[in-house]
């Protein structure tokens, strides 16, 4: 760098005079530069590139001071780390997004340790000492979506120890010393509602909460990875790893024989004997009105169920209750000890799909169903199924037949009362009607017939002569007659046609809606 190269620069003096500044501008540039120096330093172990630092492999036990603030990704794998402290970091690392920690000798982490990178999303802590987390370990890590833990001596995971990981979205525990699966992740006030994958495998887990399991949501259970545990092979597990595969869940497709109740091992007794075969017809669809009993029988499997045999009923809605044989059933749902599900008053609320989770074996065709839906009242989404099995459109219909029977029936009364022909004569004439007829006359005069009362003025009269030509409007006679006998047009009843079928419109309306 040289002064004299530089072009004679313009210089301005306060008491007017003319100064050569050109020692002063190269100083000016000189702490300019230093301080840009001074700023980007790189720690002296670590290697940068941009916003990346790595100090990877330098056997180091303390965290290097003078961090910059600017780096998103940090890297301290592979050192001699023994634990880490809130004051890690002399200032803000707001930046940081992604921070490794695996293959050191981390035994502790302390309270509030992640403080000075409050918006990590990616944690690595794999392969350290860790026993235990402190329950305030990872507060603040609300952007945190994946943490890595495996390889390390976890034995248990303390009640709240992730609480506040509200974005986790994987966790890694594989490789630990845990005996017993996880449940406060899924259930509780330390829930992790983001949670869609949990390796666990290569611990040393012999029982799962299978019920519980089974109660996730779908997109929850297919990333829950047991494989590698010492697990006791009984009906209940067999049951979900088969539900598993029929899903295709990725942990049991990829890694099938790594499970101690392989599917592909040798019978167990949790169903019928396999030679028994499938028992029964399961319809796939079915209605009930409110209020009334419904059984479900369990599709595929064999019968009588063998001792011990494990059947559980998935019922629809998020966050369902998972029925078995044993153990707490809702108030009105209630599994039998042949697997069928009775559904005690049934309401709208219980409409939906259930699923039988239990064991097929070698019973099991691949595309026989293991899924029921039920309506339950008069659910709109019944006519986009196509119906289902009860007689919900032989009641509309008979009640539509009802009715269009009753307007006919109206119809046709109304044509003989007011349309049908009859001539007017003298009582016992070879014109007039014998018997007791309905007569429209033009004129009353002309209805002045001897022992008959006519009123005046009437155009409509009944008539009650003696039937001296019983041979003549005989079909009439007969209608006539059984009107009369049935009170509906000489004693004035006529509105109870109506009446009727008024009642079965109201009925048809109300069946409807």
């Amino acid at each position: 760098f040289s002064i004299r190269s530089l072009p004679p620069p313009l210089c301005i003096s306060i008491s007017g005079h003319v100064h050569d500044f050109r020692v002063t501008l190269a100083f000016l540039l000189f702490m300019c530069l230093s301080r840009m120096i001074v700023t980007a330093t790189c720690p002296l172990p670590c290697v940068c590139a941009s916003d990346i630092i790595s100090c990877s492999g330098r056997n180091l036990s303390t965290m290097p001071p003078d961090l910059p603030s600017y780096v998103t990704r940090l890297d301290f794998g592979h050192n001699a780390l023994s634990a880490l402290l809130s004051d890690w970091s002399d200032r803000p690392l707001d930046r940081l997004t992604v921070l490794v920690l695996s293959r050191n000798s981390i035994t502790h982490l302390a309270p509030n340790a992640f403080a000075p990178s409050p918006h990590l999303r990616h944690l690595d802590l794999s392969s350290n000492w860790l026993s235990s987390l402190n329950t305030s370990a990872f507060r603040g890590l609300e952007e945190l979506e994946v943490l890595l833990l495996f390889g390390n001596l976890i034995c248990q995971t303390m009640t709240g120890g992730f609480q506040g990981l509200s974005s986790l979205e994987r966790l890694y525990l594989g490789g630990n010393r845990l005996a017993d699966f996880p449940l406060e992740l899924y259930q509780g006030d330390g829930a992790l509602p983001r949670l869609h994958f949990l390796d666990l495998s290569m611990n040393m887990v012999r029982h799962v909460p299978v019920q519980s399991i089974l109660s996730l949501a779908a997109w929850q259970q297919g990333g829950i990875y047991l494989h590698g545990n010492p697990l006791v092979c009984d009906c209940a597990l067999r049951a979900m790893l088969e539900y598993w595969e029929r899903r295709e869940f990725r942990p049991i497709l990829d890694y099938r024989e790594e499970y101690p109740c392989s599917l592909g091992q040798e019978w167990l007794n949790c169903s019928g004997s396999p030679w028994e075969g499938f028992h029964g017809t399961v319809q796939e669809v079915y209605q009930v009105e409110p209020g009334n009993w419904l059984m479900l029988p369990c599709p595929g499997i064999s019968l009588p169920l063998q001792k011990g045999a494990a059947v559980f009923w998935v019922t629809p809605g998020q966050g369902s209750p998972v029925l078995g044989l044993t153990g707490d059933q809702n108030a009105h749902l209630r599994v039998l000890a042949n697997g069928t599900l009775e559904i005690q008053g049934a309401s709208p609320e219980d409409s939906g799909t259930y699923t039988c989770v239990a064991v097929r074996g070698q019973t099991r065709r691949p595309n026989q169903t293991i899924e029921v839906t039920v309506y339950a009242g008069n659910d709109s989404r019944l006519a986009e199924s196509g119906g289902a099995r009860s007689g919900g459109g032989e009641h509309f219909n008979t009640a539509f037949t009802t009715l269009a029977s009753c307007v006919v029936s109206i119809i046709l009364v109304l044509l003989y009362l007011y349309l049908t022909p009859c001539r007017c004569g003298r009582a016992g004439g070879e014109g007039g009607c014998g018997g007791k007829a309905m007569l429209f006359c033009a004129d009353p005069r002309e209805a002045e017939l001897a022992d008959r009362r006519v009123t005046g003025g009437k155009r409509v009269a009944f008539l009650e002569t003696v039937d001296k030509y019983p041979q003549r409007c005989s079909a009439k006679q007969s209608a006539v007659d059984t009107a009369a006998t049935e009170g509906i047009l000489k004693n004035g009843n006529s509105y109870s046609i109506f009446s009727v079928c008024l009642c079965a419109f109201l009925c048809l309306f109300v069946y409807i809606n």
